[in-house]
């Protein structure tokens, strides 16, 4: 990885795809320390000290780069972009219009697009306006200061436009990264904001009881995990294709050997976020609700992310999510009538319906293994922290699957854009 970071930094193209991209990572990481207005940083930090670490917005202040918790110009982060992206892949399957757009090709992916950025708008107006109006109450329970002092509507209606504009621009630089620099801008944004919550971790762990040596067994258990990660994301299940000649007029096509290639993982991390995000509503309700009634004192006990029911909604759900997720995204049918229009079958298997059947229940079995390794990658933190008595769900086994993934794609794309200018030398 360092050869290919050096001979990088030798190519003049692809070392402007590198300097801006880590320009554009260096200036996300800046507009999440930036208050949005009327928002006393102090108040701020010092409700964070007093809250300590809130259940309900831990991972979304994460994927924020931590600027959720401090209200900051960037306080949403690259959130609302992934989750309209995310519906807009869902309604494919629920609106027609939309499946027929992404079978347009380029064209179709452009309207997606423009579709997806209102989208984003829209769900950054509502996710400022909640956090803007709980910010004095339920955002940090308990905390003795405002961290919006003397609020008023035109306070929260000028802190709802900057922090919406401060999305439209996370977005921006997002695209930016995947048009002219390396890599995909959502994936290395969130990277960003992961990577810089690691050494905060660490630093609560060593002030826990363990001190040192819980920071010692803490990183010996992220290694380990890595090691897992990269090999179960590496692992393909490839399924043999072959292709019968045909002439056309004067050439023959065809004749070839090749093969589907299908991860182990197909979901990726969003089952994850998906089970994590059910599984808040909860204590989002709680938020809301007397503190003294029964029904919010049971919500709290037993929706917490220390509690075993919780753990156990937890596997329960990201298994469902990642069955649910492939079979949205997996179009069986499709790839068989593909392969059948230009020839190509499956050796053993006929052309066809009979072809999407196999492919079907393939995936079936590969989504086992998938969705447990998921389950145990995003629980061992968890249980590894509840043991050792440490508060703090910032930072588990969904950061590390999200970091190695963007890290091994990033490595990739480099190591392809390195080839194609090779090539091109070696062909002149």
């Amino acid at each position: 990885m360092l050869k290919s970071l050096a001979a990088a930094f030798r190519t003049p193209d692809l070392r402007r795809k590198l300097l801006l991209t880590i320009l554009i990572m260096v200036i996300y990481r800046f507009g999440t320390y930036i208050p949005a207005p009327f928002v006393s940083y102090v108040n701020v930090t010092k409700c964070i000290d007093e809250a300590g670490n809130a259940d309900l917005l831990t991972m979304m202040n994460m994927f924020a780069g931590g600027g959720m918790l401090k209200l900051s110009v960037f306080a949403l982060g690259i959130m609302p972009y992934i989750t309209s992206s995310i519906i807009m892949q869902l309604m494919r399957v629920v609106i027609p219009r939309l499946e027929e757009l992404h079978k347009e090709g380029q064209t179709g992916t452009a309207k997606i697009t423009e579709y997806t950025r209102y989208l984003t708008i829209f769900l950054a107006v509502l996710q400022s306006s909640v956090i803007v109006s709980v910010a004095n109450s339920a955002l940090f329970p308990g905390c003795s200061v405002q961290p919006i002092p003397n609020d008023s509507v035109i306070r929260r209606l000028a802190t709802i436009l900057v922090m919406t504009v401060g999305t439209a621009l996370v977005m921006w630089l997002a695209e930016v990264i995947t048009e002219r620099g390396v890599g995909n801008g959502m994936s290395l944004l969130i990277f960003t904001g992961i990577a810089a919550s690691f050494p905060t971790l660490l630093g609560t762990v060593s002030k826990s009881a363990g001190g040192w040596s819980y920071v010692a067994l803490v990183v010996l258990m992220f290694l380990a995990i890595t090691a897992v990660v990269v090999f179960v994301e590496q692992s393909q299940r490839k399924i043999p294709v072959q292709y019968a000649k045909r002439v056309v007029g004067r050439r023959t096509y065809g004749g070839t050997s090749t093969y589907i290639p299908l991860k182990i993982n197909m979901s990726n991390v969003i089952p994850v976020i998906f089970a994590s995000s059910i599984l808040s509503l909860p204590q989002m309700i709680a938020q809301f609700g007397n503190p003294t009634s029964g029904w919010v004192q049971w919500l709290r006990a037993n929706f917490t992310w220390t509690s075993p029911g919780y753990m156990l909604a937890y596997v329960v759900l990201i298994i469902f999510f990642a069955f649910f997720y492939t079979s949205i995204t997996f179009n069986p049918e499709e790839i068989a009538d593909n392969m059948k229009r230009y020839g190509g079958f499956i050796p053993g298997i006929r052309a066809g319906q009979p072809t999407a059947d196999y492919l079907r229940y393939v995936i079936n079995r590969i989504n086992w293994v998938g969705a447990i390794y998921l389950a145990i990658v995003a629980l061992i933190p968890h249980v590894v922290f509840v043991q050792l008595g440490i508060k703090s769900a910032s930072f588990g086994g969904t950061s590390i699957i999200i970091l190695v993934g963007v890290g091994l794609q990033t490595v990739k794309d480099i190591n392809a854009q390195l080839q194609q200018r090779h090539y091109g030398g070696f062909l002149r």
